[in-house]
């Protein structure tokens, strides 16, 4: 009789030792369902936030070309900011086109709308609202372009510049003319991945150290 006892004792605890493992084992289940529903809910989120971050507050621009010259190299990347941007005075800028030219431009705000804007290509000295601009940051003269200088410029419109003056194509020629404010994309902050020039070599080459933010 004993025996028998000892023997359904076992089984007994057997089965309740199986269905103990059951129900941990489930218990497992639904822990790292959780945990795989909870990883992939981090994911979207964090998707949808570059998303919105992306759209409205800064985008990751490349420079192309060396009309921004000293101030920015070719093939540097910047960091721009949209988020409720005005353009303002000697804030570096990237424009999605210029009139005729439909590649994105970084460029420099001279004037606003509603300023008064006088180059004098004799003397190569820049004035806005009759104040004589210092302008350390350009490299070469300030040639004439194609298109007529406006005395005053005119709503919604801002006239630009590269600061590699020989060679930019801005709002001095044709192709790019006077910007819409709606064409401008936002304002340069900061070279994340910025470049140098070095002898030897037939492209800037990286160069961490100068990461920095554009100040006018």
């Amino acid at each position: 009789m004993r025996l028998d006892d000892e023997l359904f004792n076992e089984i007994f605890d057997e089965e309740e030792h199986s269905e103990s493992k059951i129900q941990q084992i489930k218990l497992n289940n639904s822990l790292a369902s959780a945990n795989i529903f909870d990883w992939v809910n981090s994911i979207i989120v964090a998707v949808i936030a570059v998303v919105i971050l992306l759209t409205f507050c800064f985008r990751l621009i490349d420079v192309d070309g060396t009309s921004m010259e000293p101030t920015l190299i070719n093939t540097d990347k910047v960091i721009v900011t949209n988020l409720f941007y005005e353009p303002d005075n000697g804030d570096v800028i990237v424009i999605s086109h210029g009139e005729e030219y439909d590649k994105p431009l970084v460029k420099r705000v001279i004037a606003t709308e509603g300023q008064t804007l006088r180059i004098d290509f004799e003397t190569k000295e820049v004035y806005v609202d009759g104040v004589l601009l210092d302008e350390p940051y350009i490299q070469g003269d300030t040639v004439q372009g194609d298109m007529l200088v406006p005395e005053v410029i005119p709503e919604g419109k801002v006239f630009v510049m590269g600061d590699n003056r020989p060679v930019s194509l801005d709002s001095r020629y044709h192709e790019v003319g006077l910007i819409d404010v709606d064409s401008i994309i936002g304002k340069a902050q900061l070279v994340v991945i910025p470049h140098k020039y070095i002898p030897t070599k037939l492209k800037p080459v990286l160069d961490l150290k100068n990461i920095r933010y554009i100040y006018e």
